[in-house]
């Protein structure tokens, strides 16, 4: 039996692998994923070997996953599936209408361990992070200067650099 997990036909992937009578679960090698069906397994995996073969027909970028690359097609689409009940404002992704919906009810579930100060999403409480840590993580190529913030490199990049 070899290390890589191999395809035993379609029809074999696509049913579930039964043992005396009790289902296998089928476990990925390089994370706590898990699957009854080998073959999802298998297709998972891929993702842990960098393979990318689902690919955009309009700006040839690659994705392990049709769902993600199903999800990219409404950058050229301009379809945005998901709407604030409240406002109205819709939104490509479904987490980015979770995170808006605090704005209209005030919650801020996340919370600085350093001090205390409350946000409505992990990233603006990452950000901040960074303030009492001193990581400045995005560092420019063309002169070093270093930065806290990727808007701060991008604002950075354009008025010096370009």
């Amino acid at each position: 039996e070899s290390d890589s997990p191999s395809l035993r036909g379609t029809l074999d992937t696509l049913q579930p692998t039964t043992q005396s009578g009790h289902e296998d679960v089928h476990q990925c090698r390089f994370c706590p994923f898990s699957s009854r069906y080998a073959y999802c397994v298998t297709k998972h995996e891929s993702v842990h070997a960098g393979e990318k073969p689902f690919r955009c027909s309009v700006c040839n970028k690659a994705f392990s996953r049709s769902g993600c690359l199903k999800q990219h097609m409404r950058t050229h689409t301009g379809e945005k599936p998901f709407r604030c009940e409240v406002c109205q404002k819709a939104f490509l992704l479904r987490t980015n209408l979770v995170v808006h919906k605090r704005d209209h009810t005030g919650e801020k579930p996340y919370q600085c361990r350093t001090c205390g100060k409350p946000f409505a999403d992990k990233s603006t409480l990452s950000a901040h992070e960074r303030i009492h840590s001193g990581e400045q993580p995005y560092r420019c190529k063309a002169c070093g200067r270093t930065f806290r913030q990727s808007s701060s490199f991008n604002r950075h990049w354009k008025t010096t650099h370009n």
